[in-house]
């Protein structure tokens, strides 16, 4: 290992341990300040909790009740629901 690399794989390491890992996103020159804030935000003890509430709340989908809830919520406006009658076929015993 050279005398840069290991220096860094300790420090990875130390960070590990603390349960931080290492995160790369791409954003917008303009949202970079804005994504640095929320990680900053996230890692302040005092107000890490209700960062993390306020960002499930508005990121984390909703889990669908069951098939009924899932059905409930779809669109339907515009679909023909109606069936024709069918009397089945003629079967002679």
């Amino acid at each position: 290992m050279s005398a840069r690399a290991k220096p860094l794989s300790v420090y990875r390491r130390r960070l590990k341990r603390r349960g931080i890992v290492r995160v790369e996103v791409h954003v917008r020159k303009d949202d970079a300040a804005l994504i640095r804030g929320v990680a900053r935000a996230l890692d302040d003890p005092e107000r890490a909790d209700q960062v993390r509430a306020l960002l499930r709340a508005r990121f984390t989908p909703e889990k669908a009740q069951g098939l009924k809830a899932l059905l409930m919520a779809a669109p339907i406006e515009g679909i023909d629901l109606t069936r024709a009658p069918d009397t089945g076929r003629p079967v002679d015993l």
